[in-house]
């Protein structure tokens, strides 16, 4: 019998898990996908928002800033990447600084203290790279950015570490709840037994939540795509810099990655179908939209090196829901949508909250251990020509780079394979290790990849496909995107 059962191992289930592993509880974590961070917590914009752009008359607008303000102790405990590096809301005209005004407000209203409106000149000095074409932004100083998957990886990996249970591939297919707990069945024919049940299931959260209590919202995907630049693009800007905000969306946004790339996007559209795919047409689009933000030798399409979408499950409310429903004990956290990532540690609180009123017990356990080790942390890339020699290293040998573009060791590889989540992909090492994320795309060092991988599991990989490869997903390659932006400028 599990305490709690918690349905989803994305960046929600995940913090809710990693949250209650502190406590002496059976915890028990299902999870559809080979791994966790497979949903919208795998392919986002990064971004720890500053919390300003929701109202404070929103669930989403109240969590995101105490969620905010979480996240430097929570690198410091987990250590997968955060850096405050602030972000910038940009005007260009009158009508944009009316808007920047309003969130000034909102985030006054949202409890934020670390916010202005720079003029011109200070725009500039923080800036230098901003659009010349610019005339005042808001700042928010401690915004940031994160590495969305390892951030989700390190909780699920913690929670593991202090008692939790994660069983991957585990799609539940039915709830019952008996007279004092709940009978939870998946499509690979496992039982289990909890007192409680989450819900965290993104995408799939009204389909979850209407196998057992009534339910008056639906999810749906809203797809937004990116354009990705080769590692040290980053280093341009020094601000996550967004365009003033629709209904829809924060903005097309420029900001470097975590790890020091380029970042365009996203877009937002609604669809009742789940697509994956990026498209020329809407990259077309954001690039350009994009190149308004900056100075013209910031963005050099040359440098892309990957498309990806991200879906955001949104709720028919247009706000989280996050609540015990009319069955009691099975709780809701759905339509987590942006800012999802940031509000996740004030969203796991939330929930703790309401297991109390439901009439669980907490009490401390002695023995946990907040902290956990970093697979990776951030670099610059060396000079290669200084380190090649590496490459050619004995298999076996612990400083052997099996990637030659990110620089990745032998010793990076087996240290992601023998953590407490089972590793068994090439892009499950990709997200650990960064193998794969370089220039090349993998093509160099994906047999390597695999090498290690089946010498670690100590059998041959059922199939040396990756994640996306065997979802079917189409993606825009860099070929692709520089004829298609060559065209139209002919046009």
């Amino acid at each position: 019998m599990y305490d709690v059962l918690i349905i989803g191992a994305g960046v929600t289930g995940a913090s809710i898990a990693r949250r209650l592993s502190r406590y002496k509880l059976n915890i028990a974590i299902l999870e559809k996908e080979n791994d966790v961070s497979m949903g919208a917590s795998k392919a986002n914009s990064a971004i720890i928002h500053g919390g300003y752009a929701e109202s404070n008359k929103e669930l989403r607008g109240r969590l995101c800033y105490p969620g905010r303000i979480e996240f430097k102790e929570l690198d410091n405990e987990l250590n997968f990447g955060f850096l405050e590096n602030g972000s910038l809301v940009i005007a260009f005209d009158e009508d944009d600084e009316n808007e920047l005004k309003r969130l000034y407000q909102q985030g006054l209203e949202n409890k934020l203290d670390d916010m202005e409106i720079l003029n011109q000149k200070q725009l500039r000095e923080l800036e230098p790279n901003i659009s010349e074409k610019a005339i005042s932004a808001l700042y928010c100083k401690k915004a940031g950015v994160c590495s969305p998957y390892e951030y989700v990886i390190a909780l699920v990996e913690n929670a593991v570490d202090n008692g939790a249970k994660l069983f991957l591939k585990s799609e539940v297919t039915s709830i019952i709840k008996n007279e004092d707990s709940f009978k939870v069945t998946t499509g690979n024919g496992k039982v289990f037994q909890a007192k409680y049940v989450v819900n965290a299931s993104g995408l799939n959260g009204a389909k979850v939540s209407k196998l057992i209590s009534q339910t008056n919202f639906d999810i749906y995907p809203r797809s937004g795509e990116y354009l990705l630049m080769q590692k040290g693009s980053g280093s341009k800007l020094n601000t996550v810099v967004f365009q003033t905000p629709t209904k829809k969306s924060k903005g097309i946004l420029v900001t470097r990655t975590y790890h020091n790339n380029l970042l365009l996007g996203p877009d937002a559209i609604d669809s009742e179908e789940i697509d994956a795919d990026t498209h020329l047409e809407r990259l077309g689009i954001i690039y350009r939209d994009a190149q308004k933000s900056v100075k013209d030798n910031v963005l050099n399409i040359n440098e892309f090196i990957r498309s990806f979408a991200g879906l955001r499950p949104v709720s028919s409310t247009g706000d989280y829901i996050i609540e015990n429903t009319n069955v009691d004990g099975f709780i809701n956290v759905v339509g987590i949508q942006s800012p999802g990532i940031t509000s996740s540690p004030a969203i796991a609180k939330m929930v703790e909250e309401i297991l109390i009123s439901c009439g669980i017990k907490l009490e401390n356990d002695p023995y946990y251990n907040p902290y956990r080790r970093p697979i990776i942390k951030y670099k610059d890339l060396e000079d290669f020509n200084k380190i090649k020699y590496k490459v050619n290293y004995e298999f076996g040998n612990p400083d052997r780079l099996v990637c030659r573009c990110e620089q990745v060791s032998e010793k990076t590889i087996r240290d992601a394979m023998n953590r407490s989540i089972p590793c068994e992909t090439v892009d499950a090492l990709k997200r650990r290790s960064r193998a794969g994320m370089g220039f090349c795309q993998g093509s160099f060092c994906k047999k390597r990849v695999i090498e290690v991988m089946e010498d670690e599991l100590g059998r041959k990989l059922e199939s040396a496909e990756t994640d996306i490869e065997h979802s079917g997903i189409n993606r825009v390659i860099k070929k692709d995107i520089l004829d298609y932006l060559k065209e139209k400028q002919e046009e």
